[in-house]
């Protein structure tokens, strides 16, 4: 088998065009040793042995094509990669070790003292802390927009603007932003723009296609999907992660492990079966909550009555596994709604087939002040549900004997 340079990222071999998706999830990237294994291979290994003395320092110069150390790269670390960037359509991808190195990865790699970074407000709070609180730091400011409204973005934009950054859908209320159109703004105003994707998945959105000039997934949500395991991924051009993204990783150390890599690829597998049925069972769980008389308001990126159905139907191909949704009698009613729930259990993880719910304000975004919690929607009353694989029935039989309590 053949192993990348360990100098520089290694691109990922296009994807066959006449292949599905699904076929991709299950066959593409895989590197099979001597031995001609079934299943991807799982390597537990921090280094490698060189042949001569020579060997090793063409290694260590970028001459010779194989593994130096875990921390550059991995086999089984970089079978996942290649299949992330099979299954995005992207030229070449980064694992590292969870979701917000991911993020702070991608930004920092970018970024220096003086460069100006624009983002969405709406957005998970560790994101939000990176951008807000970190990056400042180290010289480096931020403005944060309401990214529903194209001209705050335009206007945002400064000389020394490098980078845009959003989630779409958002977390949690479930906004979605017109990508394509956002891209246009940060390529005119000479930045780049970066898109974390979970709550859209792979499955249901392409932002490569919409102008992005990379993608971020927490892989520890949807792309595991199964609560076992912390990881991240940066897609892009093989000159953006060049250039970004591997040095960075490479001497800094937020590496997957390949323990981790090994599970992923396996969540992998089971990837759009899992999306689809958690789909279907989210749109099913929002039209139950959307006519109750303790609802206030439901929102899901795939009804009709979604405040951007427009961008929906254009840049989305499915709605999502998560909804989110107001309970009236704020706080402590929420709390009585998700203390009675039975099968939906109470966490702050997505993505899996188990079906969880949170209470933003108290969670995620407890951080945020009361006025930041207004200007984003997230009321005392808005509970965030990740819908799994249960029988929908059954999920809204919990659903609805949880309201009656409230």
């Amino acid at each position: 088998m053949s192993a990348p340079q360990s100098s520089t990222p290694r691109p990922s071999a296009p994807a066959a065009r006449s292949h599905r998706i699904e076929t991709r999830l299950v066959q593409d990237g895989i590197l099979r040793s001597p031995f001609g294994e079934t299943s991807e291979a799982l390597y537990l290994t921090q280094g490698y042995v060189y042949d001569n003395s020579a060997q090793a320092e063409a290694r260590f110069k970028g001459e010779d094509c194989g593994y130096q150390y875990s921390r550059f790269a991995n086999p089984t670390v970089s079978m996942f990669e290649s299949r992330m960037a099979s299954l995005e359509g992207a030229e070449a991808a980064r694992a590292t070790a969870t979701g917000m190195a991911a993020v702070t990865v991608a930004l920092l790699g970018q970024l220096k003292a003086g460069d100006h970074v624009v983002a969405s407000k709406a957005m998970f709070g560790s994101c939000r802390y990176v951008i807000e609180e970190f990056l400042p730091r180290y010289g480096i400011p931020s403005t944060l927009v309401d990214g529903r409204d194209l001209d705050q973005w335009r206007r945002a934009a400064r000389p020394t603007t490098k980078t845009f950054f959003l989630e779409s859908p958002t977390n949690p209320a479930l906004e979605v932003i017109d990508i394509e159109a956002v891209a246009e703004i940060a390529h005119q105003a000479g930045a780049t723009l970066l898109v974390d994707n979970v709550f859209a998945t792979p499955l249901w959105q392409s932002p490569l296609t919409l102008g992005a000039d990379c993608v971020i997934y927490s892989a520890t949500k949807h792309i595991d999907g199964q609560g076992r395991c912390l990881g991240g991924v940066v897609l892009g051009s093989t000159k953006f992660i060049i250039d970004h993204v591997h040095t960075l990783i490479r001497q800094t150390g937020p590496s997957m492990s390949p323990f981790n890599a090994w599970v992923l690829l396996k969540g992998l597998e089971t990837l759009a079966v899992r999306v689809r049925g958690q789909t279907d069972n989210a749109a099913a769980c929002a039209v139950a909550l959307a006519e109750h008389t303790k609802v206030s308001r439901v929102i899901y990126p795939g009804r009709p009555d979604h405040p951007q159905a427009a961008i929906v139907r254009r840049q989305m191909r499915g709605g999502s596994t998560l909804v989110a949704f107001e309970i009236d009698g704020g706080k402590a009613a929420a709390f009585r709604f998700q203390d009675a729930l039975r099968l939906v259990r109470i966490s702050n993880n997505l993505g899996d087939a188990k079906s969880l719910i949170t209470h933003p304000a108290t969670t995620t975004h407890q951080r945020l002040k009361q006025a930041q919690l207004d200007e984003l929607g997230i009321s005392d009353g808005l509970v965030r549900l990740s819908v799994g694989l249960e029988h929908p029935d059954d999920l809204i039989e919990d659903l609805l004997a949880a309201l009656a309590v409230v």
